[in-house]
């Protein structure tokens, strides 16, 4: 019996698991370092992150380990996740009133195989009030969040256009992670007719 091991504690990534018909067996969220390399770019060191996390992950032989990395580039520059409300403050002073991609990476391991993938999103982010900035940082949505912000949330408010994925904005490209569970042996959407 194949297992399903998600490589994240991302709630997000479950639930968008979940609007596939796919619920992790398990989840195992590795705890890698995930500090950029002098001169790295974004697309490399998500992918690398993912890579990395999913090599992380100790698994069975009848297990498929999920892992994903999800960036905000704005240009060469990486955003991560904010370490505080002023960090979270320049990622969203400096994304308004401009496009940004989200690059989400996927990794999937089972036994000695490995896949992977990335998918880059444009995202348009409106120009925003001092009213609007205070009253996004004061909600804390902003924390443990690539950029500063969830496309998901109550910044959504602030996103008018995107070119991409809506999913893997959120976390986790749901078609890519799809075709990517039954290349390796996970029946997706099992018990759909």
């Amino acid at each position: 019996m194949v297992r399903l091991v998600l490589g994240s504690g991302s709630p997000r990534r479950a639930e968008l698991l979940a609007q596939i018909g796919v619920v992790a067996d398990d989840v195992r969220a590795p705890d890698i370092d995930e500090t950029p390399q002098v001169g790295e770019l974004p697309r490399p060191y998500c992918a690398r992150i993912a890579y990395e996390k999913v090599l992380a992950v100790t698994a069975a032989p009848n297990e498929i380990v999920l892992c994903a990395d999800t960036t905000v580039a704005l240009g060469r520059r990486i955003m991560g996740k904010p370490e505080d409300a002023g960090q979270a403050a320049e990622f969203l002073l400096a994304l308004a009133g401009r496009r940004h991609k989200v690059i989400t990476a996927l990794a999937v391991k089972r036994g000695d195989q490995t896949w992977q993938r990335d998918v880059v999103t444009t995202v348009q982010m409106k120009r925003l009030s001092d009213e609007e900035l205070n009253a996004y940082l004061a909600s804390d949505d902003w924390r443990g969040k690539a950029g500063g912000y969830a496309i998901q949330g109550p910044a959504g408010a602030f996103i008018p256009w995107i070119s991409g994925s809506f999913s893997a904005v959120m976390g986790l490209p749901v078609v890519e992670a799809a075709q990517m569970l039954r290349t390796a042996g996970y029946p997706v959407l099992k018990g759909w007719s």
